[in-house]
């Protein structure tokens, strides 16, 4: 099952925030949680032993029919938005689609780095599945997009394994997460 597989795979996901919007019995099983509840979004989840060279973040979903715009986090800490002090943040990736832009940037010390742009081509298309990968390495996150290699955001947050939180927001469906 998806939840096993994910946390096999080193994510933890917690329904502190999560809703039961469907409510399809069929999903449930008397040991099992609803699977369709662990990946609502927004969505937020611990990567069991934070970022190091060689770990990767799988994140596979569907784009909604009319989006705006979904971010992918990879943050420093589980508080929420509102909490002070503000969490790092070491890799903040927006697709937004009215000018078809995937941005990143993160935030150290409570401060925005520069969004970096530019990109061979946007990735995302409306109502159609996806697959991100982010690949951690010694200098920079790899990022790719169905296979592609899109672009590389060197590390901003220094500390890999205080990288430990993954948050994904906006106009997605979550499908899998590894």
């Amino acid at each position: 099952m998806a939840v096993q597989a994910a946390e096999k795979d080193g994510i933890n996901v917690e329904d502190d925030h999560l809703n039961d919007s469907l409510g399809n019995p069929g999903l449930i099983s008397p040991d099992k949680e609803d699977l369709s509840r662990l990946l609502t979004v927004p969505f937020s989840g611990r990567i069991r032993g934070g970022m190091r060279p060689g770990k990767k973040i799988i994140v596979m979903g569907i784009v909604d029919v009319e989006p705006d715009s979904f971010d992918v986090s990879l943050t420093c800490g589980r508080g929420t938005e509102k909490e002070e002090p503000v969490h790092d943040v070491a890799l903040k990736l927006t697709a937004r689609f009215a000018d078809r832009q995937f941005l990143r940037n993160a935030r150290i010390s409570g401060k925005w780095t520069e969004e970096e742009a530019s990109i061979a081509y946007f990735p995302f298309i409306p109502d159609q599945p996806f697959r991100i990968e982010i690949h951690c390495e010694h200098q920079r996150f790899r990022i790719f997009v169905d296979g592609h290699q899109l672009f590389d955001f060197y590390h901003k947050v220094k500390s890999l394994p205080s990288i430990d939180t993954v948050r994904i927001s906006g106009g997605l469906q979550i499908t899998k997460l590894g």
